[in-house]
Parts: C-alpha cells; structure tokens; sequence
C-alpha cells in the first residue's frame, strides 16, 4: 500500500547508508579491540572484500564461544595471539550499523559481542582476508574507517564498566 512504512525503513548499514531491503540473514559474531599500551592506538585491519578498515572480527564457528571467536579472528587476520579483557558490549540494532551489505548486495544483520582484548604474542601479518593490517592514533581513524568500528572503538575508550549493547 502506497505510503505504508516498510520494515526496513530506519535499518542503516554499517557505513550509515539506509537499507532498501531487510537483511538476507541474521548470524552471531565477534570482534576484537586491541590497543597499545597507552591506548592511543588501535589496530585495524583493512578487509579485502571492500577495502574498508575494521575490527578484526568474524562469523562464529559451531561449537566455539564468542570469546574463543574474537581471539580467533584476531589471530587469523591479524597474526596476533590475543586473550580476552573485558566485554566492551554486545551489538544487534538494525538501526546502528550492525547491518553489513556486501559488494554483491548480500547484506547480513550481525549480533556482534565486541572484546576489548590484550597482545599474547606473535607479529602482524596481513591474511586472505585481509589486504593490510596497521596502528592508527585513536583521535585520526582513516576516513573508510565503517561507523560500527568508529562507535565500538568509542565505547571501549568510554570507560564505561557495564557492557553496551544495541
């Protein structure tokens, strides 16, 4: 019916762009935060299917917590062994860039549990999901730096104890 509010309606994705559909699919995931020592830095990967810099993070495994998948996916895109510090917060709202749309169009509402984490050991290196992997100043992210990591990055510095979510 002409003029009727569709469902998608106030979805936006992860970059802020309004959705024109509802999301092909909804699946559980992590990311990792990891700073430097003084947390002024932050490391970012640069992903390879759309060259924007993000978290490392990732779909969850079956069989695997969503703390053993942020450690995971940090090790796997970054190189770096890490272990868990805290819950920074958990994130699921179609209405603050928790929608990820695709070259292809194929777009995928996560339900993001976002870990700050800590160095374990290891060396950067960049991995088939990645095309670079670098520290960034907390106060100067790159420009293709999506939204949700700009939000998830500032309620980690936040200094909040309770988790986010939304």
């Amino acid at each position: 019916m002409p003029g009727e509010k569709q469902p998608w309606e106030g979805m936006i994705d992860n970059f802020g762009d309004s959705m024109d559909k509802m999301p092909d699919e909804i699946c559980p995931s992590a990311a990792a935060i990891l700073f430097n020592e003084d947390r002024s830095e932050v490391l970012l990967q640069r992903r390879s299917d759309n060259g924007s810099w993000a978290l490392p993070a990732g779909r969850m495994d079956i069989g695997e917590s969503v703390a053993e998948c942020a450690v995971r996916e940090c090790e796997e895109e970054t190189g770096l062994k890490t272990r868990i510090k805290r819950l920074v917060g958990v994130y699921s709202d179609p209405s603050n860039y928790s929608i990820l749309r695709y070259p292809s169009g194929y777009s995928v509402q996560y339900v993001s549990s976002v870990f700050e984490v800590e160095y374990v050991s290891g060396e950067i290196h960049v991995s088939e999901e990645s095309t670079a992997v670098e520290w960034f100043p907390v106060s100067a992210l790159p420009e293709q730096v999506s939204h949700s990591a700009r939000l998830r990055i500032q309620d980690a510095l936040s200094g909040q104890t309770e988790a986010f979510y939304g």
